[in-house]
């Protein structure tokens, strides 16, 4: 079956006039709903297609992947027909890394991003390796828990489980396959962390720099590793004042 756009974007506030799409990439166990507030935020001058990966909200009934490489491949499938504009990429955590390879990808095909903004991840050449080990069901929520980006109420329920940690585990599976070939960006990049995040360190962060050729900016938010979650308003004027200099004259 197809990877069809449909199944794969979001758009939570459509902005058929907007001179930029912002293609949003989720972190690991996450849904393209996330981004909900980003769409918000960014209408009407940025239009945000959310990306849905398979295996969590309304498509619990297909298969999570489970190789980075072939997650890559399948969303830029999906993606690239919903492209009509200049675009760029936003991705937070595992959607971060995600993120630079479609940027990667579109440069290769002579359509590179606007800009990357790279969200509470580590930069490519040194990824998040979760454990390799089985962990149990109350190890894997302590973890996500510490990290305080998911309503209790979520973790805490028997239904809600069944739901989440499927598509948690194969996402962790996902991210052990990822392999950086030392290919970098000609495209600006951003880089944004919260400064309580002990996954993602401020260096961490700053390493992004490294992996472009055009500009960079690291900008520094209260909070940890969901720091998005109560910035979302400051996060929007970031990428609107970074695509708003980097929107070619004419469009839109």
């Amino acid at each position: 079956m197809a990877d069809e756009p449909g199944r794969w974007i979001r758009r939570y506030r459509a902005a058929p006039d907007a001179a930029v799409q912002l293609v949003c990439l989720p972190h690991a166990g996450g849904a393209a709903s996330y981004y909900r507030p980003m769409a918000m935020a960014l209408f009407p001058s940025v239009e945000v297609l959310a990306v849905q990966y398979p295996g969590r909200q309304d498509r619990l009934d297909e298969p999570c992947s489970g190789d980075f490489a072939e997650l890559t491949e399948r969303t830029l499938a999906a993606v690239r027909p919903a492209l009509d504009r200049p675009v760029a990429l936003f991705g937070h955590s595992m959607g971060s890394l995600l993120a630079f390879e479609l940027a990667k990808r579109l440069e290769g095909e002579g359509a590179g991003p606007l800009a990357l903004f790279a969200s509470g991840g580590r930069p490519p050449d040194r990824p998040v390796r979760h454990s390799s080990r089985p962990v149990t069901d109350e190890e894997l929520i302590s973890e996500v828990a510490a990290l305080e980006g998911t309503d209790r109420r979520l973790l805490d329920s028997e239904d809600m489980r069944v739901l989440f940690l499927p598509a948690l585990r194969a996402d962790y599976r996902t991210m052990a396959t990822y392999r950086f070939d030392g290919t970098r960006l000609s495209c600006p990049l951003v880089s944004l962390t919260g400064d309580g995040d002990h996954l993602v360190t401020s260096d961490d962060a700053a390493g992004w720099a490294g992996h472009t050729t055009g500009g960079f900016d690291l900008h520094v938010f209260p909070g940890g590793h969901f720091y998005l979650t109560d910035r979302w308003d400051a996060v929007a004027e970031v990428v609107t004042r970074r695509l708003g200099a980097q929107v070619p004259t004419g469009t839109g």
